[in-house]
């Protein structure tokens, strides 16, 4: 090594600065070629990049004399990795630097980046050392030993974006991105083109999918490409992705890291990372890799867009349609044979060429079969022999068909034997994680909870730390796990239960087979009792919600949804708690159908457990849309507890508030109402007027009341249910919030705006204090907030904006299909009728209206009543004769279903008397008018805008029948009354002053 003098740089003596420079490195390291490129670009010293792999059939002599083929300096990028490209043996390295580098010393130089010893010969390039050192000792050790003359201020300025980071200066935030594999091989072609596809792709979109078979390495090439272009980024994050709540986790935990201030729901913290991103603020420069992401559908929820890249490994080709792809083949029999070489030095290239040929060229057996060969230092014949000889018939092929090579299976198979003779208690640590689910494994629980009762055999993971630690050494080794920490994101101390591995779904398959007869019973035993100790034991923390994720994808390979342990039982409805209160409908719907399955096998359907399961079920259910199959399950669980001796009256009430509300979904609301009242009655007498279910119910019973048109008295009881809740709860639960925005809507609904709105905004401040922007209930509060702006007149300008971005945000929440995107897909559409965009309003509504009749079918209330709001884009668009149809339709059917006093045919009666004038009916149109008014004055009272709407159109239909002196007094006191309960201003006393004909919007809700 060359003499280092005091100040750190490497004194070469006095030579001629280089025109150019030739960076010769391997692609290991080029994030400090980028960086060695760009400094001497700012001092005025042309360089190219050369990423140099010298193919191991060429003389190395040749390969490096065709490095001098370039003009100037060759500045070689050195480590011991450098001398293992080929590989080539020690000695050929040895002999070409003592020849042939020193007869042409002058024209080569070298960094060197790493304190192990290099090759001894290596002298005669007078490596300058950059390892360890800061960036400004870097640059003046690399510009001496180049002799090149510091420009301290006249260097070429960079714009900001384009400086290329230090290359020991990580990212800012780096999270949880896998170790980089000190033996990744080749490669550097994909490696090349990926970065080509995301670099060039248009702004916004740059998303690309590494696709391939399992075991092909994509996880490997996404995690390699993450460190070797990591100075490209500020932000890099690493998604796993095989479970959907891990992934969603995992993706929202990126909010605390950019500094977003959010709750600690999914959708929450998800929503508001997505918009970070977006922005690019706090950082534009950012990469999201989501890691084994098999199932598009919620693309649309998690894929992030904005200045950033997206990287996905994946196995299905479906992501096309989202994404570019890149296709992922197998190694090259070079990157093979290399690999082999490098991990196990013993065997010669024929032999490495051989045990390549016998494993497809398929990297993960490759890893796998060199992990033997380099740990073992077992003969190639032999080891080859053992392969072919003891081929395991009785094993199925785990890929599926995946064109993994059977020859694998022996492989592990070897490997497993030995180290049963060798290391059981590795084969312990195995079948351990065998009975944990693939991907990441909380191994870390065993020695968190070391008072959970253990089989005889796994005590001394407890007991025992070195024999611990050496047992996952050797897994390691062996290349079967992969140590991962599930650190805190506030980077506090990470305890023993934070401590996982990652197992490969394909290495956990063979490995599960091939230790099924190791204690499995046992070791399921004991993962299910460590599940149930972790259990955090309240879903309804949402700072829980992550150990929820964490446990949920070990719950059926462990047999804890089987288990008849009452302690595992309750913490299965625990993580089924969690999905029905974190907005996990469809992965809750998913495993209450399993729980059902299972338990139905030795359990009652009255026992307490099962019960309880349905409750959640019929939660998640009704949540997610299913509204009559909830109903028919809470249907027969109340007929089951009815019968039942002796009667259960606390479960009895539980299942006909289910069903009450099942009922008020299902668009039948006096019979949902008759039961809600029953409800709260029994909830009082059982169990008081302040316990928290006597307060839902309370709540529940103002919801139907408001859906069956009787606002008044909806708001009276709400304003009741509202106090009681304060008292009982406080201001800032989020139930008492909730009633908040219910006493709001009752407000909106009475025609008194401005008190509607000046309440919404206050209740939205304080759902943002205690719940967050982004949280689901917040979200509701925002859309009822842009209802009462938009009917108190006032806040027309950005209030489109406002709606499109809720719509947005609700969409990625629940899905384009929820009936609560439905509705913000519903007024939004309203808002641009009434703003003149008719082509994009008739769009939404022909969505909703389609959305609604597939989810209630075409009877329902609500389904009915979003074809008024067709019809008024239709009449608005000159299609007069259809627009009367449809209303005349809609009509019908709500008076059908509602009876002829309800608001919402008194709304729809409106739109009908002006398209029966329109279309030259007038005669009709005003005994319409006239019976319309009538009903609305009884029903909403003299006030109502709803009631001088009717009173207005009366008038005009008058008008047209030449009753004038009617006419005119009624349409007087219609200004009159305007002008004195919404004010001289206000849209509809202008629009009625103007003589415009007044129409009517149907909000579609389903409480």
């Amino acid at each position: 090594m060359a003499e280092q003098r005091s100040g750190g740089a490497a004194d070469h003596g006095a030579r001629s600065q280089p025109e150019h420079v030739l960076v010769v490195f391997p692609g290991y390291h080029r994030p400090w070629a980028t960086w060695i490129n760009q400094r001497l670009d700012a001092h005025g010293v042309r360089a190219t990049l050369q990423r140099w792999d010298p193919p191991r059939d060429v003389p190395l002599e040749d390969s490096l004399g065709d490095l001098l083929l370039a003009r100037g300096q060759v500045l070689l990028v050195l480590d011991d990795w450098f001398f293992q490209l080929g590989p080539r043996p020690a000695g050929e390295w040895n002999d070409v630097l003592r020849g042939f580098v020193a007869a042409q010393a002058e024209r080569f130089a070298a960094v060197n980046l790493t304190n192990r010893t290099l090759l001894p010969a290596t002298a005669v390039l007078e490596p300058v050392s950059l390892w360890g050192v800061g960036e400004e000792e870097a640059e003046a050790r690399l510009l001496s030993r180049l002799g090149v003359e510091p420009r301290r201020a006249s260097g070429r300025r960079l714009p900001a974006g384009s400086l290329v980071r230090f290359p020991d200066t990580p990212p800012e935030i780096w999270g949880e991105v896998p170790r980089r594999n000190p033996r990744f091989t080749g490669r550097d072609d994909l490696l090349t083109e990926l970065q080509e596809k995301l670099m060039d792709a248009e702004r916004g979109n740059a998303a690309c999918t590494l696709l391939g078979m399992s075991g092909i390495g994509k996880t490997q090439i996404a995690a390699e490409y993450a460190h070797r272009f990591s100075s490209d980024y500020d932000v890099v994050w690493w998604v796993s992705s095989d479970d959907r709540n891990v992934q969603r986790d995992r993706f929202g935990e990126l909010a605390a890291e950019l500094g977003l201030t959010t709750g600690n729901e999914p959708g929450e913290r998800i929503r508001a990372v997505r918009e970070a991103l977006r922005r690019g603020d706090p950082h534009a420069r950012w990469l999201v890799v989501f890691d084994g992401w098999d199932d598009t559908d919620g693309a649309n929820v998690m894929l992030p867009h904005g200045p950033g890249h997206v990287l996905i490994t994946s196995r299905n080709r479906g992501w096309g349609e989202h994404t570019e792809i890149l296709e992922i083949p197998g190694f090259d029999r070079a990157e093979s044979t290399a690999y082999l070489m490098r991990r196990a030095p013993h065997i010669t290239a024929p032999e490495a060429d051989e045990v390549a040929n016998e494993f497809g060229d398929v990297p993960l057996p490759l890893v796998q079969a060199a992990a033997w060969l380099g740990e073992s230092r077992m003969e190639v014949p032999e080891y080859l022999r053992m392969v072919r000889d003891g081929r395991l018939s009785t094993v199925d092929d785990p890929s599926g068909g995946d064109g993994f090579p059977h020859a694998s299976l022996t492989s592990w198979a070897i490997l497993i034997n030995r180290l049963r003779r060798s290391q059981p208690q590795a084969i312990d640590v195995l079948s351990l994680c065998a009975s944990f689910a693939p991907g990441r494994i909380p191994l870390g629980l065993i020695r968190a909870y070391p008072q959970a009762e253990l089989p005889e055999d796994l005590r001394w993971m407890v007991t025992d730390l070195a024999a611990w630690s050496r047992a996952l050494d050797t897994l390691v080794n062996y290349s079967v796990l992969t140590r991962e920490t599930r650190g805190p994101v506030n980077n506090a101390e990470v305890g023993p239960h934070q401590e996982s591995v990652h197992m490969h779904r394909l290495v956990h398959d063979i490995v599960a087979r091939l230790t099924e007869g190791d204690h499995r019973d046992a070791h399921r035993k004991a993962v299910r009792t460590l599940l149930a100790e972790a259990d955090p034991g309240n879903p309804m923390d949402s700072r829980h919600w992550p150990r929820y994720a964490e446990l949920l994808p070990h719950l059926e390979p462990s047999g804890a949804l089987l288990s008849r342990d009452p302690r595992t039982q309750t913490a299965v409805l625990n993580c089924l708690r969690y999905c029905f209160r974190s907005g996990e409908f469809k992965a809750g719907i998913q495993l209450a159908e399993t729980i059902r399955e299972n338990w139905s096998t030795f359990m009652d359907p009255l026992d307490q457990p099962m019960l309880d399961l349905t409750t959640q079920q019929s939660n998640i259910l009704r949540s997610f849309g299913r509204f009559r199959e909830a109903y028919d399950l809470d249907l027969a669980q109340r007929e089951r507890l009815t019968a039942a001796q002796p009667p259960n009256e606390l479960g009895t009430l539980l299942s006909s508030s289910a069903i009450a509300s099942d009922l008020r979904f299902l668009g039948q609301y006096q019979e949902s109402e008759r039961l809600q009242r029953q409800v709260l009655d029994d909830a009082e007498r059982l169990l008081g007027d302040t316990e928290f279910s006597t307060l839902v119910a309370r709540h529940n019973l103002g919801v139907t009341l408001r859906l069956l048109g009787r606002f008044q008295e909806a708001y009276e009881f709400d304003a009741e249910t509202l106090g009681r809740n304060e008292r009982v709860l406080g201001k800032r639960h989020s139930h008492t919030l909730n009633s908040s925005n219910a006493l709001a809507h009752d407000l909106r609904l009475l025609g008194q705006y401005r008190e509607a709105l000046a309440r919404q905004e206050a209740n939205v401040l304080r759902h943002v204090q205690v719940l967050g922007p982004q949280h689901l209930q917040t979200l509701y509060a925002r859309t009822q907030l842009a209802l009462c702006r938009r009917r108190e007149g006032g806040f027309q300008q950005d209030l489109g904006a406002t709606m499109a971005s809720l719509l947005d945000q609700l969409e990625q929440v629940h899905g384009r299909g929820h009936y609560v995107t439905l509705s913000s897909i519903n007024n939004y559409a309203n808002y641009l009728r009434e703003h003149g965009d008719l082509d994009h309003a008739r769009e939404l509504s022909h969505e909703a209206e389609a959305g609604y009749r597939a989810l209630l079918g075409p009877a329902h209330p609500v389904a009915t009543g979003v074809l008024a709001n067709t019809a008024l884009v239709l009449q608005a668009s000159g299609e007069r004769a259809d627009a009367l149809a449809i209303l005349e339709a809609a009509l019908a059917g709500l008076t059908a279903s509602l009876g002829p006093d309800h608001p919402w045919v008194l709304g729809c009666a409106l739109n009908t008397c002006a398209a029966r004038n329109f279309n030259g009916r007038v005669v009709d149109a005003a005994e319409l008018s006239r019976d319309t008014l009538r009903r609305a004055r009884h029903t909403l009272g003299n006030e109502h805008p709803l009631t001088l709407s009717s009173q207005v159109a009366l008038a005009t239909d008058l008008r047209g029948l030449r009753e004038n002196e009617e006419a005119g007094k009624l349409e007087e006191d219609a200004l009159l009354t305007l002008t004195r309960t919404l004010g001289a201003q206000h849209p509809h006393t202008l629009s009625a002053r103007q003589r415009n004909r007044p129409y009517w919007d149907f909000e579609a809700n389903l409480g």
